[in-house]
């Protein structure tokens, strides 16, 4: 099956979608004390990077510009493909260990630590990739969505390499990194639907 730039394109831009759906989804249940089913939502998101990277890396060699947006959204979603890797097989067994042996507590910290490490630098792609495409569509002249896009881009992109620097507290209780992110990753998908043109 042959896919166009355009196919592509717009096949990348609804994995984006879902995918910060599924975290949205996510983000709410934890923090409304609800029951979080993360097998489930890790595993979908798991998948869905998966393909991601495999269309976003196809999109960036069929592309004539944007390079820079295109590689940035594959390596990102290698990257979310580690952090769900971690949470799925390594969270459970750390946290049970940790809660029976405290000398486990730092351990289980280390690998929470990394995660969210792995989780801010994919936010950073992901943010640099909105502002590629951003700045892409404002040269187009749809000035609302591209400024709005690399502006949010520019936030998320300073908020997670912050994170990734001085810890994922370093905002205390407002969610800058994670919620900047998430943003950055819907307005990059509406940008993407209507970006590519037909070579």
């Amino acid at each position: 099956m042959d896919f166009t730039l355009k196919r592509t394109a717009q096949i990348v831009a609804a994995l984006l979608l879902i995918a910060a759906v599924t975290q949205a989804i996510y983000t709410a249940l934890y923090a409304n004390e609800m029951y979080v089913p993360r097998q489930l939502l890790w595993g979908i998101e798991g998948f869905l990077f998966v393909v991601l990277a495999a269309f976003a890396g196809s999109a960036m060699v069929q592309a004539k510009s944007q390079h820079l947006g295109w590689a940035a959204i594959a390596f990102a979603s290698v990257l979310n493909i580690v952090q769900v890797g971690v949470g799925l097989t390594m969270f459970g067994p750390f946290f049970a260990l940790a809660g029976e042996v405290e000398t486990f507590v730092p351990a289980k910290d280390a690998v929470v630590a990394f995660s969210f490490m792995v989780y801010n630098a994919a936010k950073v792609l992901l943010a640099l990739a909105a502002i590629v495409f951003g700045m892409a569509k404002l040269n187009d002249g749809a000035k609302a969505l591209g400024g709005l896009t690399a502006l949010v881009g520019a936030v998320a992109f300073i908020t997670n390499a912050l994170s990734m620097a001085l810890g994922r507290d370093f905002s205390g209780e407002l969610p800058l990194a994670g919620g900047s992110g998430v943003l950055a990753t819907v307005l990059l998908a509406v940008c993407l639907m209507s970006a590519v043109r037909e070579d």
